[in-house]
């Protein structure tokens, strides 16, 4: 199994990435790249080759769907795992969100104490 050492986060909030940059970097020892918009994603998803994204659903001009298809579009990119994170996460979004071709969602507001290790189950879940 790959090991987990680099995560792209695309979240247009700058509270939610500095609590999710400061709880994926010091609880989990992950490398964090923060993307405040999906356009900013795609401009620097290549240079920085992360093993997993996680996507904010709703940002302006291009949202996290929107995203996760420009990102798809790219070969290198193709089978990178993408975690959406969002508050809606009702069935039927959740099943949405799937169908896109996220392996999982996570739920805002989330937890930072936690969010390091719901990331590595996901991770394991998803390569183990």
């Amino acid at each position: 199994m790959a090991e987990l050492k680099k995560i792209m986060y695309v979240e247009d909030e700058p509270d939610i990435q500095a609590v999710a940059k400061l709880a994926l970097e010091a609880l989990g020892g992950f490398q964090v790249k923060i993307c405040s918009s999906g356009q900013e994603a795609l401009d620097s998803v290549l240079a920085f080759a992360p093993d997993l994204i996680l996507l904010d659903v709703m940002m302006p001009g291009m949202d996290g769907p929107s995203t996760l298809k420009a990102l798809r579009d790219l070969s290198e990119l193709s089978k990178t795992p993408v975690i959406f994170m969002t508050a809606k996460v009702q069935p039927q979004e959740l099943l949405q969100y799937k169908s896109l071709g996220a392996v999982d969602v996570i739920p805002k507001p989330f937890d930072p104490m936690t969010l390091a290790d719901t990331v590595k189950k996901i991770w394991v879940g998803v390569t183990g």
